[in-house]
């Protein structure tokens, strides 16, 4: 429900602080520039393992074209590749190389990096608050996951 309010839980302040921190995270300076696309493809590659073309069209929302247009490219520049589905010979399964990985890796190391510059202009209590919450955070993030 649209702007629901709980005296213990704003919704619409939640998702307006996750936007603005998401805009922000998103747009980190890289030496790599790559797509948000392509990070997404190469993000869930490495946190799900290899997947099935179908699969990628569902969890990164474009057509089925378009994933394997990105695939395709991505293939080129040896940051993902296919291979036979062990469960099905005439599928193939996407898989992120080492050097996709890295990519991956490094953006993460450069977030840490950052945020770890923002702490330090953070009260102790506001670094207590923000550590409080990232249990509950991360189960939301589960939750959206599943579908939920």
């Amino acid at each position: 429900m649209a702007g629901h309010r709980n005296p213990d839980f704003d919704a619409d302040e939640l998702a307006s602080a996750i936007e603005e921190f998401t805009r922000s995270n998103i747009r980190l300076p890289v030496g790599e520039k790559h797509s948000f696309t392509t990070l997404s493809v190469l993000h869930t590659l490495t946190r799900k393992g290899p997947m099935r073309l179908t699969a990628l069209t569902a969890t990164e929302q474009i057509t089925q074209p378009a994933v394997t247009q990105l695939v395709t490219r991505l293939e080129r520049e040896g940051l993902v590749e296919r291979q036979p589905d062990p469960d099905d010979r005439r599928a193939v399964l996407v898989r992120v190389t080492d050097a996709g990985a890295r990519v991956i890796h490094g953006r993460r190391q450069e977030r840490v990096r950052r945020f770890s510059q923002l702490a330090d202009q953070l009260t102790t209590e506001e670094r207590h608050s923000i550590a409080a919450a990232l249990p509950a955070l991360t189960r939301m993030a589960a939750l959206m996951d599943s579908g939920l």
